[in-house]
């Protein structure tokens, strides 16, 4: 059902219907489309916000991506129609709209492109997927092959949603010198303030073909018809009818009728996206079809090749070999695509939140740290000279902070230092601390280190008579919105990774020469951690938070939201919980947070309101904050994990948040194993059938979080000040392992096996034994062989 290839390229899929919703997804700077195994698509670009250029039915609200898509069959879509002209029959790839059971079928997902090959009645359909590096558009190649050993009289009709585009005005046509379906569109707007705005939108949608076509349709309702989608009274007609929708929904629809010889194939290319004008159209069509560059090539074949090479420079800094190759394709393939993706497009949006932003950018340290290091620059350029960090980084002159980022919340400022260290660990450039940056409300400049030792100080001042850090309207958790609005309520996890973060930052003074820094923040830290274990600790783990009634929750009174992970997590981070605390509160995490599929962010999941806590408990029980495995928490107690030694039990719930290989296990998440999804459903003990599937949303601060928990925690090969670190923490059943680790511009290929003849670790390095267990001395450039001599 589910196969990588020889080469580790791709992962296929062999049925459309056991996992209806595996997709994969490509991007690039300016857009993201995220396609599933049966055709059907969700798409945007930025102008400068997110907006859509295939569209549903109805007109849709402005909202991010949505967990566990719905798709039915006018969601918007990218499908071929096939029509045997001698016998009537038809059938469509890639699944949608006919749904036929193809005789084979397989859908592959690769790093810079998405393949689709299906078989039915001797027909071969084959189509691919990609992107250019930079302009907003998809670039499709679909081939026709005859397999039969017999002439055939074909009709190839390929079917491009465009959708319901406005209220105000929308239309289609087919464009005789464009070779092309343009259908146009105007942004419904009320204030005439905005039309300064709207009017230099891209709202028309076109489809070009390299191919002229036999005929077309562009009306979606004649098209469709009384057969509807699976089976449209369209093409009941030899030809199509050549119509054009004048203020009714239009559909992109051409028709190639085509004889085929015995084994003959033929082959099309369309281009399928957004633009301004027609104007822009033609040149469109001109770069990418007709014109070639020195090397013979047309913009088409360039672009795809620029494309593969933009998606190659998104490597990560390790390449595995372990006892288990599914983690193996993993962490070596599909990890660092899906970070390089957040670090490279912000997710897509102008005004990120600053603690996406941050994390995000703690991934691009390992891949990119330039970027990493400007992004934490431009972070500090947004605070507010009081110390507080802003909901969100406003990224484009004309963005706004929206949505979420409009409601205050209290955590922003932690992860300055936490993300700051990943990026230092992996450079060693603490000149970045030297860095003058000026406020968003003062142009006076001060260091980055000053920046720091502000933000720090602002989680000081944020805090009630017991220490305590309020909660406001939220904290990590987004919809915690109802704890602290009063201005009492107080965050248990945020005092807790208060504590962690001065710790942090004391260690990042130490490094650094600021032994000022380093003892003001330690001693903070032990306060905070003295603090949370008087008001917070309920005996067997840490309570979530104090309600603005004062009323302590997360706590073994409650019926539901009993008990949630990250107090734990940061406890075991941020010292706060001894050896008994820490036994405590695993068991607990292990007996009420733990399943099949990773451990919940809270359980019992609400079923329903709790008013002094907020929206987080209207969520269905089990999906998102509510109980799911929400795998960005998950990660942190990973984390966490390795940091207390507890490597057994940190890589159990490690390799839980990949699919597979077991085919149940597959099957019951439904999704691909090529990105991290934010979420599988939890309330495992409350509702078991729904446990375990995935949101399919590639929008996560997981991965950065997952790629430290291997490069620090289980391989243990973590940068440090001095060299590289060297302390694996392989599972018991694992004798060996190896990992090409990049850094600081040199190769290290460690090889790390268990011996008897060891008692501590020893690390052996070009043939000698280094004392202690930092490389130290690396030189940029240079490769090293590395063993590690591991006790049994």
């Amino acid at each position: 059902m589910i196969k990588a290839t020889e080469d580790n390229q791709y992962v296929e899929l062999t049925s459309p219907t056991s996992l209806p919703k595996a997709s994969g997804f490509l991007w690039n700077e300016k857009m993201m489309i995220h396609v599933n195994c049966r055709g059907y698509a969700v798409a945007q670009f930025m102008q400068p916000e997110p907006a859509k250029y295939s569209y549903a039915p109805n007109l849709e609200a402005k909202t991010f991506m949505q967990p566990e898509q719905p798709y039915y069959a006018h969601h918007p879509g990218r499908f071929v129609y096939i029509k045997d002209e001698i016998s009537g029959e038809i059938f469509s790839a890639p699944y949608e709209p006919v749904r036929k059971q193809a005789d084979s079928y397989t859908f592959a997902v690769g790093k810079h492109d998405i393949h689709w090959k299906v078989i039915q009645d001797d027909i071969c359909i084959e189509m691919s997927l990609r992107l250019p590096k930079e302009d907003v558009m998809e670039l499709w190649r679909v081939k026709v092959t005859n397999l039969s050993s017999r002439k055939r009289k074909l009709s190839i009709y390929p079917y491009y949603t465009v959708g319901y585009m406005s209220w105000m005005n929308q239309s289609g046509s087919y464009v005789e010198d464009l070779q092309g379906i343009v259908c146009s569109a105007v942004t419904p707007y009320q204030k005439y303030q905005d039309y300064s705005k709207i009017k230099n939108y891209s709202d028309k949608t076109y489809l070009l073909a390299d191919h002229q076509p036999t005929a077309w349709e562009v009306n979606h309702e004649i098209f469709e018809g009384e057969g509807g989608l699976h089976n449209p009274s369209a093409l009941q007609s030899e030809t199509l009818a050549g119509g054009d929708a004048r203020y009714e929904t239009p559909v992109a629809v051409l028709q190639y009728r085509v004889e085929l010889e015995a084994g003959a194939e033929q082959a099309y290319r369309f281009i399928f996206g957004p633009a301004h004008d027609e104007t822009e159209i033609e040149g469109i069509r001109q770069h990418y079809f007709v014109k070639q560059n020195k090397d013979g090539q047309d913009g088409f074949t360039a672009a795809e090749q620029e494309y593969a090479e933009y998606i190659a420079e998104g490597q990560g800094n390790i390449q595995i070999e372990t006892p288990d190759s599914w983690l193996d394709n993993v962490v070596n393939h599909w990890l660092p695509r899906q970070m390089y993706y957040h670090g490279k497009t912000n997710r897509l949006t102008t005004d990120p939140q600053t603690r996406n932003y941050l994390q995000d950018n703690m991934g691009m340290s390992y891949i990119q740290p330039q970027i990493a290091r400007a992004a934490f620059l431009t972070a500090l350029s947004q605070q507010h000279i009081s110390g507080a960090m802003p909901d969100g980084i406003i990224l484009h002159p004309d963005a706004e902070l929206k949505y979420i980022n409009q409601v205050p919340h209290t955590d922003h400022c932690i992860w300055l230092p936490v993300c700051m260290k990943t990026y230092l660990d992996e450079t060693n450039d603490y000149s970045i601390l030297e860095e003058q940056v000026a406020f968003t409300d003062s142009e006076q400049k001060v260091s980055v280190l000053e920046h720091m030792n502000l933000a720090m100080r602002w989680l000081i001042h944020e805090r009630d008579a017991r220490g305590l850090n309020y909660i406001n309207q939220g904290d990590w958790c987004d919809p915690m919105n109802m704890v602290g609005y009063k201005g009492k309520g107080v965050s248990g996890w945020l005092t807790i990774a208060t504590a962690y973060a001065f710790n942090v930052w004391a260690d990042i003074g130490e490094q650094a020469g600021h032994a000022e820094v380093a003892a003001e923040f330690r001693q903070e830290a032990n306060q905070t951690n003295a603090v949370a274990n008087e008001y917070l600790w309920d005996g067997d783990w840490y309570a979530r938070g104090i309600t603005d009634d004062n009323v302590v929750f997360g706590v073994s009174n409650d019926v539901e939201g009993r008990i949630y992970i990250n107090p734990q997590s940061w406890a075991l981070m941020s010292g706060a919980a001894d050896q008994d605390k820490q036994e405590k509160l695993i068991r607990a995490v292990e007996e009420q947070l733990e399943t099949p599929y990773g451990v919940e962010k809270l359980a019992p999941s609400f079923t329903a309101m709790r008013e002094d806590v907020g929206r987080v408990t209207q969520k269905h029980p089990g999906s998102a904050e509510n109980g799911a495995v929400y795998n960005h928490a998950a990660a942190f107690y990973i984390y966490a994990l390795y940091l207390v030694g507890e490597k057994e039990k940190a890589y159990r719930l490690l390799r839980k948040m990949i699919p597979g290989p077991d085919g149940e296990d597959i099957l019951q998440r439904g999704q691909l194993p090529v990105f991290i999804p934010n979420y599988y459903r939890g309330a495992y003990r409350q509702f078991p059938r729904t446990a375990g599937r995935s949101s399919h949303l590639f929008n996560t601060g997981t991965v950065p979080w997952v790629y430290r928990c291997l490069i620090d925690g289980l391989f243990g090969l973590q940068g440090h000040a001095q060299g590289l670190q060297v302390r694996p923490q392989l599972p018991e059943d694992w004798n060996e392992a190896s990992v090409t680790r990049l850094f600081r511009g040199a190769e290290l290929n460690v090889n790390m096996k268990k011996d008897a003849t060891v008692q501590t670790i020893e690390v052996h390095v070009d043939g000698q034994r280094i004392a202690g267990d930092i490389i130290k001395n690396i030189q940029g450039g240079v490769k090293y062989e590395v063993l590690v001599k591991l006790p049994l």
